[in-house]
């Protein structure tokens, strides 16, 4: 039996607009941030502490963090790919958890943070244990849990031993992500179970691409699973910079509509989500490509 309630992680402003080659002003950043917060919701990704020459858009880490609204009920997530980004993460002293990144491939480790998978579960440990030390939270995404652009298919065996190491170091939670959007919903059913039970009671999360149409329902797919913690991002914005082919999330309003309607609760306001996606639609200059935003709102106000 599935979840009847489902929190929702926002990570527009980090996952959403990493890749997109118009260059984001940060006080745009900010006002994404700030929507998202009037929508509901309660944990955003603001940005990532990486390489400015290698992902420009984050070149700006340090100033949104100094933007973010101050709120005691938020927890603002700032990934960060090695101890080198996590320092800067704590040093702006505005960042309440650590995202590390540990790989399921090492085609994609060594393109995205030139490590392997298995040395990536190393160093996502070590930054769930200075996030600790820190007096902040970690938490950890395995990407490429469900196939690598370099190396094809992956063993959910693999990703599961994955899991397994990463849960001794503790971390808030262990994300799934398909991050290249090869999944289907038996595979993500499959996996989220497998890990759920080598891993409890640490709660999975799941990080889906709507690269080829699946993404909603890999969503689906994984939370009735038993995955508590979905990733979306507003408009559907997405994708990674080391990873060919890797297109948008699946976007908040379409996955809390789909939630909603199916009697899940996520906290968030589909109308706010929608009025969001327009702005966001501005700003960027383009349609997005989430689609309920597109649609009438139903049911009626």
């Amino acid at each position: 039996m599935y979840t009847k309630n489902v929190e929702i992680v926002e990570v527009s402003p980090r996952d959403g607009l990493q890749n997109e080659k118009l260059q984001i002003v940060t006080a745009d950043k900010i006002a994404l941030i700030e929507r998202a917060l009037e929508a509901g919701a309660r944990r955003i990704e603001v940005a990532s502490f990486v390489n400015p020459r290698a992902v420009p858009q984050m070149a700006d880490a340090e100033a949104v963090c100094a933007g973010l609204p101050e709120r005691g009920d938020v927890t603002y997530i700032g990934l960060v790919l090695n101890m080198r980004g996590a320092d800067r993460a704590i040093a702006t002293g505005r960042i309440d958890q650590l995202g590390a990144v540990a790989v399921a491939s090492d085609g994609l480790g060594i393109a995205n943070q030139g490590q392997s998978s298995d040395q990536s579960v190393d160093v996502a440990c070590e930054i769930v244990r200075a996030a600790k030390a820190a007096e902040l939270t970690g938490q950890v995404t395995i990407a490429a849990s469900f196939g690598c652009p370099f190396d094809g298919e992956v063993a959910v065996r693999h990703v599961v031993s994955m899991a397994e190491r990463l849960a001794r170091s503790e971390p808030a939670e262990i994300a799934l992500a398909d991050t290249i959007g090869v999944a289907n919903p038996a595979h993500v059913a499959q996996l989220v179970s497998a890990v759920a039970d080598a891993v409890g009671p640490v709660p999975v999360r799941i990080h889906c691409h709507n690269t080829r149409g699946t993404g909603l329902a890999n969503v689906w797919a994984a939370v009735q699973a038993g995955a508590s913690v979905v990733d979306a991002s507003i408009g559907g914005l997405g994708g990674c910079p080391f990873a060919p082919g890797a297109a948008g999330n699946v976007a908040t309003e379409d996955v809390v509509y789909m939630l909603e309607r199916a009697g899940v609760a996520t906290g968030l306001d589909l109308a706010k989500l929608i009025d969001t996606n327009h702005w966001l639609e501005g700003v960027m200059g383009r349609t997005l490509p989430g689609m309920v935003a597109r649609a009438p709102l139903f049911p009626a106000a």
